[in-house]
Order: C-alpha cells, then structure tokens, then sequence
C-alpha cells in the first residue's frame, strides 16, 4: 500500500441528476471568445475564418456547486461573472471526426467561469498566461450533470442575472465553434477522457460582482445554477 507525507487531494466530481453515482472530475477545459458578441466586449473580435479556438485549463480543485457561497477573491477589485453551457465527456477520445464527436458526450450542465478581470486583461496585454486570471480557487461554478449521452445542443436560451437583474441573454446557437467542433479540434491536441468537463464560452454582458451578489443563471433544457459572493478572506 502506497504511503504518502500527506493526504492527497480529494477527487473533486459533481452530483448526476437521477443517479446516486456522481461525476468524477478529470480536467476542466474552457473555450475563449466562443460568442461573437463577447469576444467584441473584450475587444478582441473572431474571424473564424483565420482564426482557431484556443483553450485554457482550470484546475479540478477550483470546482464548487451551485449553491455554494464562495468568498471574493484575493487580488482583484473587478471579479467577472461568465455564464457558461458545460459539456460533460463520458468516452475517451482522440483525433475524433466532427461526424463521430457526438460519441464522446455524457451530458450537459450550466457553469460559472469566475474571473478575476483585471489580472486576466494585464496577462493577456502582456502576452502572459491567464492563470492568475482565471484559474482561481472555488472559479469553477457547476451545476449538476444532466446525462444526455450522444445528444448535441445546438440551440437553447442562456442567461444570468445578479440580484435578479438580468445581465447576460443569448442563445447556444451563437456559439462561433460549436459542440461537435469543440469536441473534435481539442481532441487534436488532448486524449480526452472521461470526466472531463468544457466551458464551451460566454455570452456577451459579463460584468463585476461585490460582495452579497446574489447569481443565477441557467441553460435552457439543461439546468439552472446559483452562488453567492461571501466577504473576502
């Protein structure tokens, strides 16, 4: 038996709706600049035509569910909301077909990319990394897995509201890369594997919470999710 100097991380996963079997957590996956209207906001507009996704990495541990009270972040005075559909992988997969993406799906969630703007805009201006930005502890808001094996959303209301004022609206229809080529491109540079989660991108309206916020936001057909902003630590 395997002796460690101290306890190892605990495997983060998520509760699946109708099952007691819950959703063990590879990797968090998220997509940038997914919505045309959002990659204007931030000044950074897509041509799809010459351009290709990108991605970044969230740590498992940066995971909490909806519901949870999380406390304003250390480092930043400009903590962003990002509404998020999440696409849960239940099959391993690499160098996948768009045509055969759809075998990779489990299921689907909504999910909240916390971000802390201000050190995600100085990284990028300066060509660093994001992950001061974006890969931040208890940053991965989720709700619970709905299973929808080998289904493909292409269409479906997506929206936020803090303290009931509605902040972002679109639909999943605007995704400027969507489901089945997601899947098959981050499959080009990954051995995607169960229990692996993507933020698929936000919509346009990102802005700041304070502390006492209270958010909701939910996919269509999906799920519904929820957090509070606590005092900061």
């Amino acid at each position: 038996m395997t002796s460690y100097l101290f306890p190892p991380p605990a495997i983060q996963s998520l509760p699946i709706r109708g099952q007691t079997e819950r959703f063990a957590i590879n990797r968090i996956f998220c997509v940038g600049r997914n919505y045309h209207a959002h990659a204007v906001e931030m000044g950074r507009p897509v041509d799809k035509s010459v351009e290709q996704a990108f991605y970044f990495t969230k740590s498992p541990q940066t995971l909490v569910e909806s519901g949870a009270t999380v406390a304003y972040p250390p480092r930043t005075h400009n903590y962003h909301f990002e509404m998020e559909l999440v696409l849960a992988i239940g099959k391993a997969g690499f160098r996948v077909s768009e045509a055969n993406a759809h075998e990779l799906v489990y299921g689907y969630a909504a999910g909240l990319d916390m971000t802390r703007r201000d050190l995600q805009l100085v990284a990028r201006d300066k060509g660093r990394p994001w992950d001061t930005g974006k890969d931040i502890e208890q940053g991965s808001v989720c709700s619970h897995i709905v299973p929808m094996p080998g289904m493909v959303i292409e269409r479906g209301a997506i929206a936020l509201e803090v303290n009931g004022s509605t902040k972002q609206s679109s639909n999943v229809d605007k995704l400027i890369w969507n489901i089945r080529e997601i899947i098959a491109d981050l499959s080009t540079y990954y051995h995607l594997q169960p229990g692996d989660l993507i933020y698929t991108g936000t919509p346009e309206g990102v802005g700041a919470v304070v502390t006492g916020d209270h958010i909701t936001g939910r996919v269509e057909g999906v799920a519904e999710l929820a957090l509070t902003i606590g005092a900061a630590e």
